[in-house]
């Protein structure tokens, strides 16, 4: 290669005017432009716009994909009936805790409260016994056996108070409606004044623990009279 095919001028002598500096070979043409490689995320076809959309899936890759849908889907309706199942037991599980923490309260409550229950019937005999002296003095006119009358009248109305303290009360049943749940009828006495069913007498007086049948009262109910509850006068 000499000089000639370089066209470069002479030492000392000006380059011609409008001489271009020849390109090195094998190097690109600075007048061309350059083509940038494409990077990873570019696709091929990305140079050109395709004007009739995207290539549409061959039938097989279709079915495919529609396969796909329906198992994702069955799989989300799965998991949600899953999901309400286990909220429904977590639900009956917080109900049945709430009612057995109401029936361990009230089982509690029942406890405190007719726990004197036993020892408190097992008492009533003595109850019993001091009304029973009261009624065998109460005719006497002997001053010494009023006052000891008294006296035991007096430990009568004590006792009944602590009874009371304790939730134990007396069912009054003289002059009431004959009632199955809180009477026992041990005799029926002819009297026409009274209406049938009336207690006319009480041999035993009965008793209540709260609002528990602690022992029912033994009575005598009227009968021969009008039924209970039935206007005479119409």
């Amino acid at each position: 290669m000499d000089e000639h095919d370089l066209d470069i001028p002479p030492f000392g002598q000006p380059r011609p005017h409008g001489a271009q500096r020849p390109e090195p070979r094998g190097e690109t043409p600075r007048h061309e432009a350059r083509v940038e490689p494409l990077t990873a995320n570019e696709p091929e076809m990305a140079r050109a716009a395709d004007p009739l959309g995207p290539e549409p899936l061959a039938p097989a890759a279709e079915a495919n994909a529609e396969a796909d849908l329906k198992e994702a889907a069955a799989k989300d309706t799965a998991k949600d009936a899953e999901i309400a199942d286990l909220k429904d037991k977590v639900l009956r599980t917080m109900a049945e805790m709430e009612n057995l923490r109401r029936r361990t309260e009230r089982e509690r409550e029942d406890a405190v409260k007719y726990a004197a229950g036993k020892f408190a019937k097992d008492i009533l005999s003595v109850a019993d016994n001091l009304r029973r002296a009261l009624d065998a003095v109460a005719a006497s006119a002997d001053p010494a056996v009023r006052n000891l009358a008294s006296g035991v009248e007096a430990t009568e109305r004590e006792l009944l108070s602590v009874f009371e303290r304790h939730g134990i009360k007396r069912i009054e049943a003289l002059g009431a409606r004959f009632d199955p749940n809180l009477h026992q009828a041990m005799f029926e006495i002819p009297d026409p004044s009274q209406p049938a069913g009336t207690v006319v007498q009480v041999a035993m007086p009965g008793y209540l623990i709260g609002d528990r049948l602690l022992r029912p009262a033994m009575v005598g109910v009227a009968s021969g009279g009008p039924a209970a509850g039935v206007d005479t006068k119409a």
